[in-house]
């Protein structure tokens, strides 16, 4: 069972829930009844510029600036992933502290890179080899331009995933990508496409920088 469908039946649930909770807060007072009072009717004028100021039709409010106007992210959009020579440490964790395990896996690569002297040559990402309700097991991939040294039995070289896949875009902690899987899971059903059993995200920010909240990922899903 992979992250997708071991999220789903809970979601469900709670997006049930909550739309029914925002249905009954949303429900429309009563309308108050209409006034007896008669309209008079209106004065007599010569021309548009003798109308009372109150009569006058209401100025438009301005458009909001372009600041505020920020568009979607794309959802769903045919990529090709293109292979990468990458660094490799394998992992297992649970739900419970996958983020924190992640990190780990992450500090572990980036100081066996600084120890020789080597930078990173693309954004870190994490393959999902296998999941169930309880965990995980996944491949932290760091790219790079040359061979590492001084591997352990847990880190290796090798190559990042390629070929085609659907591209999705998560802004936010990696605890509410429940959500983002959610909405994913929703689009493959819509579309009636089928996902292989892995999946990969991108850390566009560097996870061992920015505050989790301020998170950017984008998350590939192979088709088969």
């Amino acid at each position: 069972m992979n992250r997708i469908s071991t999220f789903r039946a809970a979601m469900v649930a709670l997006s049930m829930v909550a739309f029914g909770g925002a249905a009954l807060a949303q429900s429309p007072a009563p309308s108050p009844a209409p006034s007896a009072a008669p309209v008079p009717p209106p004065a007599e004028t010569k021309s548009p510029a003798d109308a009372p100021t109150a009569e006058k039709a209401p100025t438009p409010a301005p458009p909001p600036p372009a600041a505020s106007v920020q568009n979607a992210d794309p959802f769903g959009e045919e990529f090709t992933l293109e292979p990468k020579k990458v660094v490799v440490m394998k992992g297992t964790a649970n739900w419970d502290a996958a983020f924190d395990t992640l990190i780990d896996a992450f500090k572990a690569l980036t100081a066996l890179l600084d120890k020789q002297g080597i930078k990173a040559t693309g954004n870190s990402m994490i393959v999902y080899t296998s999941t169930d309700d309880t965990g995980f097991t996944f491949l932290a991939q760091l790219p790079v331009d040359q061979d590492v040294k001084s591997l352990t039995k847990d880190i290796s070289m090798g190559k990042s995933p390629e070929g085609k896949a659907l591209k999705f875009v998560h802004r936010g902690s990696y605890d509410n990508m429940d959500n983002t899987y959610e909405a994913i899971t929703n689009h493959l059903d819509d579309k009636k496409l089928e996902a292989k059993d892995t999946f990969i995200e991108e850390y566009i920010t560097d996870p061992l920088k920015t505050a989790e909240d301020k998170l950017v990922i984008n998350v590939y899903v192979p088709l088969r």
